[in-house]
């Protein structure tokens, strides 16, 4: 191999290597959400093929660092911890106002629901939305026992394979007030992995 060839050839190398880190690129294997939490890391593998809109929403605020710092501001013993309002739930931000979280969401518009057949059993991880089944937005919750009374009016898109022991020790709210949580933990960053 000549030397220009050697450039060259090195040149497609890296090339390639960076367009394949690139945004928008076309990732092999199954999207994971990697939450790591103060007690440990979490890991939901993503379900783009039974709800690729919810996917896409998640995986583009997570690589924008959306996710990072926000806390679990609602989590009911039993039932669910529910996080992802980056624009009041975000500790550390000039917006935070835990008195709100829950009622935010990004700049980006609500995605439609994408109802499907998968149940809500433990692990599940699933679309937090307002009375409007059309208007998930950023926050999303992981239930911690069956709640397939949910089914079908909310959309399932990923599932815990490691890590549920840490969303079992997430602080929790009384349930008097619905389980809004005084002091909660949080987010401390979140990533995608392609598996």
């Amino acid at each position: 191999m000549t030397v220009i060839t050697r450039r060259l050839f090195g040149a497609l190398v890296v090339g390639a290597m960076a367009l394949s880190s690139a945004p928008g690129f076309a990732q092999s294997g199954t999207p994971h959400l990697i939450l790591t939490l103060e007690d440990g890391t979490v890991d939901i593998e993503l379900l783009p093929s039974l709800a690729p809109k919810h996917v896409e929403r998640i995986v583009a605020l997570t690589g924008q660092g959306a996710y990072d710092g926000v806390v679990f501001h609602r989590v009911i013993e039993g039932f669910m911890a529910q996080t992802g309002d980056v624009q009041y739930g975000k500790s550390g931000a000039e917006g935070f106002d835990l008195q709100r979280a829950g009622m935010g969401g990004s700049d980006l518009p609500d995605v439609e629901a994408e109802f499907n057949a998968e149940s809500f059993g433990r692990g599940v991880l699933g679309a937090a939305r307002s009375q409007d089944p059309n208007s998930f937005n950023s926050q999303f919750f992981i239930t911690t026992a069956d709640a397939s009374f949910l089914d079908g009016q909310y959309t399932v898109f990923g599932k815990v394979v490691s890590g549920m022991e840490f969303v079992d020790a997430l602080e929790k709210g009384p349930q008097e007030k619905n389980g809004a949580v005084e002091n909660p933990d949080k987010i401390v960053s979140a990533k995608i992995e392609y598996k």
